[in-house]
């Protein structure tokens, strides 16, 4: 544990599942609703900093979430970006993304082209993803090395 990072003192997001790898947590980001964060449980910068079998889990976590977006929310896209370079603590962003959000097509950290624009997800969809979250299939997790 790092005291100087913010993944290490603080959960990220609402907590929505984890186990003793990683943690799943909803974004309060409005501007992309349904924001998720897939972040390591312990301090490291990379993904080689991890045993490969530990990176094969990171990412089946990674995709489960993916999965259960496109299934509750039907989003245009999904980007999927670790880049941690103002916070050096792995973790994943699964960002689902739409043709009328603020900065479609470009990342979401780019200028808004539209600026106030935003794609609107309605709190009970919100729920049904939550709800997906908390109970992800993780049965190929579990049974990787």
């Amino acid at each position: 544990m790092e005291r100087d990072c913010v993944f290490c003192r603080e959960t990220g997001g609402e907590l929505l599942w984890q186990n003793e790898l990683c943690r799943v947590v909803l974004a309060d980001e409005p501007d992309y609703p349904g924001l998720c964060r897939v972040i390591l449980r312990q301090h490291v910068a990379e993904m080689t900093d991890l045993p490969p079998a530990d990176r094969q889990r990171l990412m089946a976590v990674v995709f489960a979430v993916e999965a259960a977006q496109r299934t509750v929310l039907s989003p245009d896209k999904i980007n999927i970006a670790s880049l941690g370079n103002v916070v050096p603590h792995l973790h994943w962003h699964i960002i689902p993304r739409w043709h009328d959000d603020a900065t479609f097509p470009a990342p979401v950290w780019a200028s808004p082209a539209r600026p106030g624009a935003r794609h609107h997800v309605s709190a009970d969809t919100l729920a049904r993803l939550r709800l997906a979250l908390q109970h992800i299939e993780l049965e190929a997790v579990q049974r990787l090395p």
